[in-house]
């Protein structure tokens, strides 16, 4: 990391390496500084916030000594920034002050990647994204009648920024990376090309700089900085998880696909801890302890999966339901967040039953909820991994133990979740070996959580809700320092008489069998959705997939190690490997499969041919046809289902695995 502070007549230049960040002068501030109040309305993970803003102030008078400025306005010190350790460390002269405002250095064409997990867009040049974990909405897109009747009914609806996990960090076409430490509400506006603006909640400790001469460099930097996933086991990748939850009858119906021909390494039953019927379907009984009337004899079944190589897999959240016996153990322990103003147990209220949350900022209930819930009733059990769910949903008006502002808090929650399931793991010596995965995320979540899923994805192939959302999900937390993704095959939500065709089904599996992880989900109706096993031709199809995915075992393993050395995502933007090749900059809704498989799903309706763009500097050949392409063009294949457009590098060390996967 390089952060160059250069003083000049009037003001001062931040440089990342040699590209120019920030320009300040006091005819033309970068710097503000403020005073504001948040409004904050939560329903059920959905939140409404607005700055009631009582100041705002241009830091004119700038007096820079060394690696030090002091700035100030109407003959008062306010902000003092100093360049250190490849960092601007803020420190705030007056204690009211509580926003800060950045306008950095853009150019005409400047493509800005990240921002977490972006489900609508990659590049968020052009828009503004405020960085705050929550529900992401059921329909992201304020023109559709899925987010009118949500948002009407339900206060549900969301938009092209709304996501589970946010982070505030981008990577710019200029080579450089910047951070913002905080997790505090965030905002990056960067409608006005030449003056990209980060807005912040309080005075941030640090604004963090990366500069490389390649994207991928910038990219390990980053992975450096906010830490490793440890390599997933080869059980995750080599064959397909089946998401079932009808009870003892899943084993049936995994019995079944199985005996389709279906290459299965693992039974992911969500409803493992009984289930409670709500008006928006069939929810799970909030209380994680094997439920023996839905599942008799789970742990002796467990171990007879174990002994096929067949995992076992459940759910788990930091919730508690108030009706269940691990909340009132909890209470009684002093283990759960309480109300602002009475030492009461704060409820969070789920949608027709509410809830208590255990407290983690307490390492106590910390320590029991990895130990007593995670430990002893699920790793001890025989599970062998699980979906860790609502990382979000931390309410703001909260009193914790340690003291922090529910403001604070909220978006450092998803990272205190997922270090709770971490060390769960760890007390049992599985890691590696045991995997959870999580949708909600934020800065450094990466250190903990070895495995994210796209989150609820729509039953359908709309722009802003359906398929397509996996991939650009993939492609932008994979800049961040994420290298595994995935999504709930056919995915979750299905409201309004929105129910999965067979066509989405098989498309999904296509996707998924060039994810690293292949995971099915029967959706929040399944009764209502059709199912893998519910169409000869779809599960037919179903069982082709999995063989090319468990076929490419031996390419993903080395991507593994691959990322486990250099943090790169195994589903990642071609410019990361051919950034030396302009057309791949702009890429969105395809990706390099590591560095030899280029994958583009088909994620629209009715299609039966499909384009695909090809890096330059390579021959590459349709995976199916065995038709060879130069790079550097789009070309267009026929697409029926059952060959989605996958191509591969001629050149490639694996040559002999991908030419035979046609054979399959």
């Amino acid at each position: 990391m390089s952060v160059l502070l250069k003083a000049v007549a009037g003001g001062f230049d931040l440089f990342a390496g040699d590209v120019l960040v920030v320009r300040h002068r006091a005819e033309a501030p970068a710097l503000f500084v403020g005073a504001g109040r948040p409004l904050v309305d939560m329903y059920r993970g959905n939140y409404f916030l607005e700055d009631r803003l009582d100041e705002r102030i241009a830091l004119r008078d700038i007096s820079v000594d060394g690696d030090t400025v002091t700035l100030s306005a109407g003959g008062r010190a306010l902000l003092t920034l100093t360049v250190r350790d490849g960092a601007i460390a803020f420190a705030a002269h007056d204690p009211s002050l509580n926003r800060l405002w950045l306008r950095c250095v853009g150019e005409a064409g400047e493509r800005l990647w990240g921002g977490g997990e972006q489900m609508s867009y990659v590049d968020m040049a052009g828009r503004r994204f405020p960085l705050w974990t929550s529900e992401p909405g059921v329909g992201r897109d304020k023109s559709t009648l899925l987010t009118f009747q949500c948002d009407r009914d339900h206060r549900s609806g969301g938009d092209y920024w709304n996501t589970n996990y946010p982070q505030p960090t981008f990577v710019s076409s200029r080579h450089y990376a910047l951070h913002v430490d905080t997790t505090a509400y965030s905002c990056f506006d960067f409608r006005d090309a030449d003056a990209p603006t980060i807005e912040v909640w309080e005075i941030p400790a640090r604004i963090e700089l990366f500069s490389a001469d390649r994207f991928a460099a910038l990219v390990e930097q980053l992975s450096t900085r906010f830490g490793r996933q440890p390599l997933l086991p080869e059980w995750a990748y080599s064959g397909a998880i089946l998401g079932l939850k009808e009870g003892e009858r899943s084993f049936e119906r995994m019995e079944a696909m199985i005996a389709a021909g279906a290459v299965v390494t693992g039974l992911w039953c969500e409803d493992w801890v009984g289930l409670r019927i709500t008006s928006f379907g069939k929810r799970l009984f909030w209380d994680w302890k094997a439920n023996e009337a839905r599942y008799p004899k789970l742990r002796e079944k467990i171990a007879e999966l174990n002994d096929r190589g067949i995992r076992f897999l459940g759910y788990v959240n930091p919730y508690l339901a108030v009706d269940g016996s691990l909340y009132v153990e909890a209470a009684e322990a002093g283990y759960l967040a309480l109300e602002l103003d009475a030492d009461e147990p704060y409820l969070v209220d789920f949608g027709e039953f509410d809830c208590g949350i255990v407290d983690f900022t307490n390492p106590a209930a910390a320590d029991w909820f990895a130990d007593r819930v995670i430990g002893r009733e699920m790793l001890d059990f025989g599970l062998s991994g699980w979906m860790a769910d609502f990382g979000e949903y931390l309410p703001t008006d909260v009193r914790l133990h340690d003291g922090t502002d529910g403001m604070l808090a909220h978006n450092a929650w998803p990272t205190i979740w997922a270090e709770v399931n971490a060390r769960a793991i760890a007390s049992r010596e599985k890691t590696g070996d045991a995997v959870f995965f999580m949708r909600a995320g934020f800065t450094g979540v990466g250190a903990h959580c070895p495995l994210l899923w796209a989150g609820d994805q729509s039953v359908d192939f709309s722009r802003h809700d359906g398929i397509g959302t996996v991939i650009r999900g993939a492609l932008s937390s994979g800049l961040v320092g994420n290298a595994y993704h995935h999504s709930d095959l056919g995915g979750y939500t299905s409201l309004y008489d929105n129910v999965r065709t067979a066509e989405l089904l098989m498309r999904w599996s296509e996707l998924s069998a060039f994810s690293p992880v292949m995971r099915s989900h029967e959706g929040n109706r399944p009764d209502t959705n059709l199912q893998l096993d519910g169409d000869a031709d779809v599960l037919a199809h179903f069982v082709a997939m999995t063989k090319v995915h468990a076929a490419l075992a031996p390419y993903v393993a080395g991507l593994c190690q691959e990322a486990a050395e250099t943090g790169l995502p195994l589903q990642r933007p071609l410019f990361l490997d051919y950034e030396d090749d302009a057309g791949c900059w702009g890429i969105e809704t395809q990706f390099a499969y590591g560095r030899d498989l280029v994958v583009a799903p088909v994620i629209e309706a009715g299609a039966e041919r499909w384009s695909a763009y090809l890096p330059a500097g390579a021959e590459w050949r349709h995976l199916w046809s065995g038709e060879t392409f130069a790079g550097g063009a789009t070309v267009e294949v026929a697409a029926p289902i059952g060959e989605p457009p996958v191509f591969w590098r001629t050149d490639s060390a694996h040559a002999a695995l991908f030419a035979a996967v046609a054979d399959l």
